[in-house]
């Protein structure tokens, strides 16, 4: 098989992992060196749902000893195989390159023969890159469950970003539908390079990791708890969540195809969660899925109507990011435009914030809105929203 045959098999079965996000780079530039992973140094190019296409996303092989039900390239499964060698990938990935298709590499991988066996060879492929061609650009390195502490340390500090797919939310699911994996050997490298980060004054790789959403029965409440707590601790920089997608002759996976719309919900809650000082308990009910209708703030707020109006002119900066429509920017414009003035509905458009949204919560000198109701301000938006719509189930291929 030649090269281009592999490319185009390996590169296929990897377009299932989404978390192959470039930032975070802090890897310094090499004299004589090529490439950049600064994040003005890379060009990033978007899909309609947000997914980043300029990295070389592809599989080191798509052999696998696992039989993980809801991975297509499982061993069971009756699929095209194919494997690179360490010197086929370097040179196509430096290739790619040179050409300005790509300004990096994000590597995953079957399990070939073991995971110590499988992880030395992708370390190959990056030595190659990093030593012989000074390679100073972007690489996402994902770590194989199982391999050894010392092929996860030598990962981390060749990669700019590692990741171990957690996959499913709770053990009870990963022993149903991945049985030769288990929470421990996931959850141990990204434990281990977080300790390695705390511990090096060298620059460490950054660490995520991507949940599969749908293919068992674990409410979104559940998935936002477990991101809080990776938040929290500091282990994870992301989490990525992909909307399980069907593949033939599931055992145990008896659901339809889950909507790209609850995959949205749940990254713009972890946004909240990141940046908005949101608790996951605030953003969606015990053992419940976020509303599919409404952006998570606003559910919260229509649910919280009893803290709004908020006057602009007197709320703190934590409270005005919690007013659907206005984001961090927008508050600290109001926040700095509000020292020299009172400020009114004109002037909130003046500083170019849209108050379609914001208007049912906001007092400025008086309320903009027309009832406190939460089922009239709810019927509201969603009417605005589908004269406008914000979004579209899109197709993923």
């Amino acid at each position: 098989m030649d090269v281009e045959q592999k490319l185009k098999i390996l590169a296929d079965g990897a377009k299932y992992d989404v978390s192959c996000a470039s930032s975070g780079g802090v890897r310094e530039t090499i004299e004589g060196g090529i490439g950049n992973s600064y994040a003005p140094g890379v060009c990033h190019t978007f899909t309609s749902d947000g997914r980043c296409v300029s990295l070389l996303k592809v599989l080191f092989t798509n052999v696998c000893i696992f039989d993980c039900e809801y991975c297509i390239n499982r061993a069971s499964n009756n699929i095209k195989r194919a494997s690179f060698t360490p010197r086929e990938l370097a040179d196509i990935t430096i290739n790619f390159y040179k050409r300005n298709y790509i300004e990096g590499l994000f590597l995953s991988s079957g399990i070939a023969k073991s995971p110590d066996h499988t992880m030395e060879l992708m370390l190959k492929t990056v030595k190659i890159l990093r030593e012989e061609h000074k390679f100073n650009g972007y690489i996402h390195l994902k770590l194989i469950p199982g391999a050894s502490k010392e092929l996860i340390e030598e990962a981390s500090k060749l990669a700019d970003r590692v990741s171990s797919n957690i996959e499913l939310p709770t053990e009870q699911s990963l022993k149903l539908l991945a049985p030769e994996k288990n929470k421990d050997n996931v959850l141990k490298p990204l434990m281990f390079v977080k300790n390695l980060r705390d511990n090096s004054e060298k620059p460490i790789a950054s660490t995520s990791t991507q949940l599969i959403v749908g293919a068992t029965n674990e409410p979104d409440y559940q998935i936002l708890r477990l991101a809080s707590y990776f938040y929290e601790k500091k282990i994870l920089k992301r989490m990525y969540y992909s909307a399980y997608i069907p593949i033939p002759n599931t055992k145990h996976i008896k659901v339809d195809k889950t909507p790209l719309l609850r995959e949205h919900r749940l990254y713009q809650a972890d946004w909240l969660l990141r940046f908005y000082d949101f608790k996951y308990e605030e953003i969606v009910e015990k053992d419940s899925n976020l509303d599919l209708e409404l952006d998570p703030k606003t559910a919260y707020a229509i649910k919280n109507i009893h803290l709004y109006p908020m006057d602009i002119n007197k709320a703190s900066y934590e409270e005005l990011i919690r007013v659907p429509g206005i984001g961090r920017k927008n508050a600290m414009k109001i926040i700095q435009a509000r020292a020299f003035k009172t400020l009114e509905y004109m002037d909130l458009i003046k500083l170019g914030i849209s108050v379609k949204k914001a208007k049912h919560f906001i007092v400025a000198k008086k309320y903009l809105g027309y009832s406190l109701s939460p089922d009239y301000i709810r019927k509201a938006i969603l009417k605005e929203s589908s004269k406008n719509p914000s979004y579209t189930q899109l197709k993923l291929w």
